[in-house]
């Protein structure tokens, strides 16, 4: 049994909009508790988070995509928001959070779904597009990428790495207050420091940095440019949206990404850094919405 934290679910009542997300439910998966929101029906839509957030980034994009007519699927990785966080650093690795996240799209067996991606949300939910495609029927691509070896990372994010690893007791809040456009305040970054009840919950927050390939011979590297050559080659309807001022992954960064898949540049969202969805979140929830509404789902 993996040596696990479990944030009492206390703790989440009264995070400002997290009613948007509709109460949580659980499944078990290796032993672990993992949560995911669920609201809304009709086809699905399946939001990723990534690092250090959880599915409360999505609070303000949900609305719009819900009454639009679509279920709005959000998971907690294992290690963030309301899912049990192991305190090993080495459990977590890319393999890992795309099983877990297979598992889910198994267990409430998800068709023709729309997976919208964040952040480390891509590499994993893009690996899900690619290798359960008969379940997924188009994408949303939001500041992130797909992690070869051979990736630039910018100087922004290279500090950001070493900061993590050299930081036990990761200041989450501050972290994302300091990747916004707009500081979302006090309150909202409460809310992300909300899942992290001591240092050891914070191993995932911590690990995701690290886990990512800085080399072809790292770890994940190779089933990274799996998923990106399969994305080129594939046919999925695609929606890319970029923060313009995002400077942990660049306007650039999505440049080279939709260059590399086949797709058209991702639209610009102003006023936005990395956590696009704090400084936007309102405008891309009517964006996805618009976007699903006029666009046939891949066959």
């Amino acid at each position: 049994m993996t040596d696990a934290v479990r944030t009492p679910d206390e703790l989440f009542a009264g995070l400002p909009g997290i009613e948007a997300l509709g109460e949580p439910a659980f499944r078990q998966w290796e032993g672990l508790r993992l949560a995911h929101h669920d609201v809304g029906h009709g086809s699905p839509v399946v939001f990723f988070h990534g690092e250090p957030t959880w599915a409360y980034l999505w609070r303000k994009v949900i609305p719009a995509v819900r009454e639009a007519g679509f279920r709005c699927v959000a998971p907690d990785l294992p290690g963030f928001g309301r899912s049990d966080k192991p305190v090993d650093i080495g459990w977590y690795s890319y393999e890992r959070h795309v099983a877990a996240m297979a598992d889910l799209f198994e267990a409430l067996d998800l068709r023709d779904a729309t997976v919208v991606v964040h952040d480390w949300g891509g590499p994993i939910g893009l690996r899900i597009a690619v290798e359960h495609a008969d379940r997924v029927a188009r994408l949303v691509i939001l500041d992130t990428g797909l992690f070869t070896g051979r990736q630039r990372m910018s100087e922004a994010w290279q500090t950001f790495r070493a900061f993590v690893e050299r930081t036990e007791d990761l200041p989450v809040g501050m972290l994302v207050r300091r990747g916004c456009h707009t500081d979302p305040g006090d309150e909202v970054a409460a809310a992300y420091d909300a899942p992290y009840v001591n240092v050891d919950a914070k191993a995932g927050a911590r690990a995701f940095p690290l886990m990512l390939p800085l080399s072809p011979e790292d770890p994940g590297a190779g089933a990274g440019q799996r998923v990106l050559d399969a994305l080129a080659a594939d046919d999925h309807p695609t929606l890319m949206l970029w923060g313009a001022d995002d400077p942990i992954l660049t306007p650039a960064t999505g440049e080279r990404l939709a260059t590399a898949i086949g797709r058209e540049a991702p639209e610009p969202i102003p006023d936005a850094g990395h956590f696009l969805q704090e400084d936007q979140g309102e405008l891309i929830g009517r964006r996805i919405a618009e976007w699903l509404a006029v666009t046939p789902p891949h066959n």
